[in-house]
């Protein structure tokens, strides 16, 4: 084999396993996916900042493959409600599964 083939032999394997190491399985996000779950996370804790009966900073959210996990500390029910609201109606999110405790409540 000439120096040429190798070489773009080699280009071509190496893009091969480079393109199947970011692809997405059922419990790891593709580079596409992890981009735009950043992007949903970023959108629904702008949304939640921007409610002014929530402390958002007592609210986790972490996003994987468009379901949006709230976890964290409230004060009330209704703050619960008000935030899982807020999060449905971010484009992209596919479901909302709330983990948040109300504060006191135990």
């Amino acid at each position: 084999m000439t120096i040429f083939k190798r070489m773009s032999l080699l280009c071509l394997t190496l893009l091969l396993a480079f393109a199947f190491g970011c692809a997405a399985t059922s419990t790891r996000e593709g580079t596409g996916e992890y981009i735009d779950d950043s992007a949903i996370t970023a959108k629904v804790k702008s949304g939640l900042l921007g409610e002014p009966n929530l402390n958002s900073n007592d609210i986790q959210v972490e996003t994987f493959k468009g379901v949006v996990q709230l976890s964290g500390f409230v004060t009330s029910p209704a703050q619960i409600n008000t935030a899982v609201a807020v999060t449905r109606k971010v484009k992209g999110v596919s479901d909302v599964r709330s983990n948040m405790v109300v504060k006191g409540n135990q």
